[in-house]
């Protein structure tokens, strides 16, 4: 464990500021959920929770189904990361911090089809130039992660976007039980 040399003060009401730098470095954002652990040393440990990590194997079968299904480049993310990829995609894209654009899309809870070819960025530093779709996972209310959908050369069909947005409704109810 590493010491930031930050020190700060639990208010009247047990709170603690996290500071701005740590809080950008670690990309947790406001709103969202830490998991609060205490060691044996009696340190307390604050993780980011991702309700969505935990289920990363199966989102993993659930990326590969779609790719088999509708043959395009599908990925799953989580809000920070996409947790897996499918398609010739797979290798450059999986376990990649999602770009800003995405992020933006995330917290809008932005349902997006584009099916002319237009430049995205999925991961920072890289566009594609591509036809996609793009679906929120909400639960309660909140976005828990995005499933994407994108071809670089067959365009996006209705059914692309039935089929992933069947995958994002199995997910959020998946999540709420």
């Amino acid at each position: 464990m590493k010491a930031t040399g930050v020190i700060r003060r639990i208010d009247e009401l047990g709170r603690i500021v996290i500071p701005k730098e740590i809080r950008k470095n670690l990309r947790i954002k406001e709103g969202e959920n830490l998991e609060i652990y205490v060691d044996n040393e009696e340190r307390i440990i604050l993780k980011k929770y991702s309700l969505m990590k935990n289920m990363e194997e199966f989102v993993g079968m659930l990326a590969e189904s779609l790719n088999a299904l509708i043959h395009k480049n599908i990925l799953i993310t989580d809000g920070d990361v996409i947790l897996s990829a499918s398609g010739p995609c797979k290798k450059e894209y999986e376990k990649q911090v999602i770009s800003s654009t995405l992020d933006r899309a995330l917290k809008m809870r932005e349902n997006i089809v584009e099916i002319h070819k237009k430049d995205i960025s999925f991961i920072e530093d890289k566009k594609e130039e591509c036809t996609y779709t793009i679906q929120s996972i909400i639960v309660g209310g909140d976005a828990y992660g995005l499933v994407i959908a994108f071809s670089n050369d067959d365009p996006i069909t209705e059914t692309d976007g039935k089929m992933i947005t069947m995958a994002t409704t199995f997910l959020s109810k998946y999540l709420e039980e």
